[in-house]
C-alpha cells in the first residue's frame, strides 16, 4: 500500500511495495478534507482493502481553531464615573439636589463637590467610593462643579474637593474640605453623623438662605423657599 499526499509528500511502506504498480485499491490522502468517498477495488486480489478519497477546495492549513472573543473591558468611563455604588448619585440639577435632600428622611446625605480638572478630587475618589460601600445606609450625592457653577456659587462652594453632611431635621450637620492626606476628617464625620440612633424627624434639606440663592438665579422655584420654611417650623413645633 502507498500513501500519497498531494501537498508534495510521498510515503512508502517498504522498497518492495514501492516497486509494485499502484493498485486501484491504494490509500490516497489529499491536502484538504471535507467529503469522504469509499470505492471497492475492481480487483480484490490486487487490493483487499478499500480506497479512501479525500477531496475538497480548502487546504488543511486553513482550518484554525479560534477561541470565542470576549468583550474588551470598558475603558470609556471617566475617573469620576468609576467604582460607583448604588448609594452614589450624580446630581443633574439644583431641583434634583433639593428633592434628594428632602426625600432622604433621616438618612445621612453627603454632598461631594468635585471637578474633573481637580487632581485632589481624582486622588480622593477611590476612597470615597470605598466609604460609600461601607456605609450603604448613607446617600452620596456627587456634584460636578464644571457643570453646575451657578449652583455651587449659590451654595458658597469656594474650594474643591468639598463635602457637606445633611441629616434629618438638623439640616446641615457639618461641612469641610479634605484631601487624600486628611481623609480621617471624612471618616470621623461619617462615624459621628452616620451612626447616630437619635430620631431626627423629617429632612430639612438646604438652608432657607441657600434655597433663596438658588431661586434668585432661577435654578429652582421660589415656592420651594416658602414651603421649606413652613415645613421646618412645623417640624420644630412638633418636636417641642
Amino acid at each position: 500500500m502507498s500513501c500519497c499526499l498531494k501537498a508534495g509528500f510521498s510515503f512508502y511502506g517498504s522498497n518492495d511495495l514501492a516497486s509494485k504498480n499502484r493498485a486501484k485499491g491504494s490509500f490516497r490522502v489529499c491536502s484538504s478534507i471535507q467529503t469522504l468517498q469509499y470505492k471497492e477495488s475492481s480487483n480484490p486480489r490486487e487490493c483487499l482493502g478499500k480506497t479512501l478519497h479525500l477531496s475538497d477546495q480548502k487546504h488543511v492549513t486553513n482550518f484554525v481553531t479560534k477561541s470565542p472573543k470576549s468583550d474588551p473591558p470598558n475603558t470609556s468611563l471617566r475617573w469620576w464615573e468609576k467604582s460607583l455604588h448604588q448609594n452614589m448619585i450624580e446630581i443633574q440639577s439644583a431641583q434634583e439636589l433639593v428633592d434628594s435632600l428632602l426625600n432622604a428622611g433621616e438618612r445621612l446625605v453627603v454632598l461631594d463637590f468635585y471637578s474633573p480638572n481637580c487632581g485632589g478630587c481624582r486622588t480622593l475618589h477611590p476612597k470615597i467610593c470605598q466609604l460609600a460601600e461601607m456605609n450603604p445606609n448613607s446617600l452620596f450625592l456627587q456634584i460636578n462643579y464644571e457643570n453646575h457653577k451657578e449652583m455651587c456659587d449659590s451654595l458658597n462652594i469656594k474650594v474643591l474637593p468639598f463635602f457637606r453632611f445633611y441629616r434629618g431635621a438638623e439640616g446641615r450637620a457639618c461641612s469641610f474640605s479634605c484631601t487624600n492626606a486628611t481623609i480621617k476628617k471624612f471618616k470621623d464625620a461619617l462615624a459621628k453623623h452616620g451612626t447616630s440612633s437619635r430620631r431626627l424627624g423629617s429632612a430639612k434639606g438646604l438652608d432657607e438662605s441657600e434655597l433663596s440663592a438658588l431661586a434668585s438665579r432661577g435654578l429652582i422655584s421660589r415656592n420651594l423657599v416658602t414651603n421649606s420654611s413652613k415645613d421646618y417650623e412645623a417640624d420644630v413645633f412638633s418636636i417641642r
